[in-house]
């Protein structure tokens, strides 16, 4: 893209999707919160969005969704049109046969609509690793257990001679490797559509999108390369106002940093109105850095520098705060600026076409 460009001129056709945590807000129960995140996905797609993804988090009193694949399956159900998928699965958690069971059944009753992104992330704490029965070296056979789940789904798994993924094997699923590191050189290796977000730093994250391309190798889940770039993305009439719509998690953050519990959303003006220790809002300062956020013409313009910059094919965009209105309002702005609209028909082609194809486009 050329940056002398109007800024809303560079976004237009910029695919958008988005991914929800299913944050629980104030005193609200975690059951209202999982039905906000249904009814929030029909309004996305209202909204021309492209995929609608949920995330798995166990035991975070601010956060509903620990069941990804049943809360997609609610998804799939109360939308029509729109990719639904996982933010991911976090692998090291579960049974490679098993989420190729699970993701088949989805992709069995929603065809041509669902994504599976995985992650190799662990449970926060040694708690919740024993109840999970996992401890901190299941990430380490990550890669081993990528490829047993891939073989799963694409029926050529020798590991377990006979076993097959019923549903599963041999369907549309569209796989994703979500990575902050190292990961990017294993979603290369598998060919896969990587999924990555600026959690060490932009200069990082543009580091590993380029080791991902030039290791790459073709697959038949994706030909080419395809670059997903995670971004919080905040937007509203004035850069005060975006602002604010950034604070409730980045208190959250600092909550979970300090107190080692990440807590449900509270009000923007509450949070502004603490009186913080200095451990507290150097957390919180941290937790608020880093993010597109502003007017529709300034988060335009940091959206398209993100992509001249990374050369992303798509932006998932996330944002949690406590005003479910005004984050939809944030939503909806930038939809207009990238001129999304709801597309026809739904999806994906079948494994083994091209990387556009293998990645719902």
């Amino acid at each position: 893209m050329n940056s002398s460009l109007a800024p809303q001129r560079r976004l237009r056709g910029v695919r958008l999707s988005v991914l929800d945590r299913s944050s629980v807000r104030g005193d609200q129960d975690p059951a209202a919160a999982l039905r906000d995140t249904v009814d929030f996905a029909r309004s996305i797609e209202d909204l021309g969005y492209h995929r609608f993804w949920v995330a798995e988090h166990h035991s975070v009193p601010g956060v509903a969704g620990s069941a990804p694949t049943v809360l997609a399956a609610a998804v799939a159900a109360a939308t029509s049109r729109i990719r639904v998928g996982t933010g991911g699965v976090m692998l090291p958690n579960h049974q490679p046969l098993v989420v190729a069971e699970q993701f088949g059944v989805l992709d069995a009753l929603y065809p041509g609509r669902i994504d599976m992104g995985l992650g190799r992330s662990l449970a926060f704490t040694a708690g919740i690793r024993r109840a999970l029965e996992r401890d901190k070296r299941a990430a380490d056979d990550f890669p081993d257990q990528l490829a047993r789940l891939l073989g799963f789904i694409g029926g050529d798994q020798t590991d377990d001679p006979g076993v097959h993924a019923i549903p599963g094997e041999g369907g549309a699923v569209a796989p994703f490797l979500l990575a902050t590191g190292e990961g990017s050189v294993i979603a290369a290796e598998a060919g896969l559509p990587l999924v990555i977000a600026p959690i060490a730093g932009f200069d990082r994250m543009t580091e590993l999108i380029e080791r991902y391309r030039e290791r790459f190798r073709p697959s038949r889940w994706a030909e080419r390369p395809y670059t997903v770039v995670s971004a919080t993305v905040a937007a509203a009439a004035t850069a005060a106002e975006a602002y604010r719509l950034l604070v409730p998690e980045a208190w959250s953050y600092a909550y979970a940093r300090t107190h080692a519990e990440f807590p449900p959303l509270r009000p923007a003006e509450e949070i502004l109105a603490r009186d913080m220790t200095e451990r507290e809002r150097a957390r919180f300062d941290e937790a608020l850095s880093g993010h597109v956020h502003g007017t529709g013409d300034q988060v335009a313009d940091e959206l398209g520098s993100l992509v001249d910059r990374t050369g992303a094919d798509e932006v998932l965009v996330t944002l949690s705060t406590y005003d479910r209105a005004a984050m939809l309002d944030s939503y909806a702005r930038l939809a207009r600026l990238t001129g999304a609209a709801p597309a026809a028909g739904g999806g994906a082609g079948r494994a083994g076409r091209t990387a556009a194809q293998a990645s719902g486009r």
